[in-house]
């Protein structure tokens, strides 16, 4: 990237900890660039005793607004003016947007939305199927919220935190009744039960990820069948121990890298009101 930063140039932050593993600001300065926008994002890793202050050096610093990442996406929620409907409900917020005039916080969530639209790009069956989610804390949280939004046939839990499940559910039930829930139990041959008729598997646990490699949520590959498609919501590697599994098992399968950007390009449009070049951007992180 040329060295464009100058003195009117403006801020974007991404606040959470740790972001050292972070693709946010390769992909946001990206289309900065690409656009000429005179802006530049930046990571900002804050403990979660540091979250208020953090948001009051945003506004110091004039920033635009900013992505909100693992440990902040619930108690950022204390630091806001207004919420829109969908992350009120969800009880998160992933992307903020700070009002140049009167400092106001708005609070997106990205997560589920983004996840929908990498969904739709690629026709992958959804609507009125059954779908596995595996974990739904951090964006599984939103993922779960929003597949019931978008007309999800049944959707089956899978979460060792089972208060949180079953939070998630009751949450479910009580904006969007007609969608039925189900929390899977533990054992690995409830779940393989619950996958010969459902359409779509969900990894939304940190399970596969970098520096978890050798972990996944299930043991083999006999717990597929050919007919899911599994979604692997990890993006580096770009291929895990789930995909692989599920590749033997005949799968279809997708990593992380098309929610990311989606949910990355939905933030850009919230801050800038233009579109991200999500293909230019997707050549820059991923195909060079």
């Amino acid at each position: 990237m040329s060295n464009r930063i100058q003195g009117t140039t403006g801020l974007i932050g991404l606040i959470g900890n740790p972001l050292k593993h972070s693709r946010s600001p390769h992909m946001h300065n990206s289309a900065f660039e690409k656009l000429g926008l005179d802006y530049v994002y930046l990571c900002f890793e804050v403990p979660e005793e540091g979250l208020a202050k953090a948001i009051e050096a945003l506004k110091t610093f004039n920033a635009k607004g900013s992505n909100i990442t693992f440990p902040h996406k619930q108690k950022v929620l204390n630091y806001l003016d207004e919420i829109s409907e969908d992350a009120k409900i969800i009880g998160s917020v992933n992307t903020i947007k700070i009002d140049s005039e009167s400092k106001k916080i708005t609070g997106y969530n990205t997560d589920g939305r983004g996840f929908i639209a990498s969904l739709d790009e690629l026709d992958i069956p959804f609507r009125n199927q059954k779908v596995v989610l595996a974990g739904v804390g951090g964006a599984g949280r939103a993922i779960a919220i929003q597949l019931a939004y978008e007309g999800v046939g049944e959707l089956c839990i899978k979460e060792l935190n089972k208060s949180l499940a079953t939070e998630i559910k009751e949450t479910i039930n009580k904006y969007i009744p007609n969608i039925k829930v189900k929390i899977v139990k533990d054992d690995e041959a409830s779940l393989k039960e619950e996958l010969k008729d459902s359409s779509l598997l969900i990894n939304a646990t940190p399970l596969g990820m970098k520096g978890r490699e050798d972990k996944c949520i299930i043991s083999s590959a006999e717990t597929l069948n050919s007919n899911v498609f599994v979604y692997d919501i990890v993006y580096d590697p770009r291929e895990t121990l789930l995909m692989k599994y599920a590749k033997q098992a005949g799968c279809k399968t997708i990593n992380g890298i098309n929610m990311m950007i989606w949910q990355g390009a939905i933030a850009f449009k919230i801050w800038f009101g233009v579109d991200m070049p999500q293909e230019y951007v997707r050549q820059e992180l991923f195909e060079k």
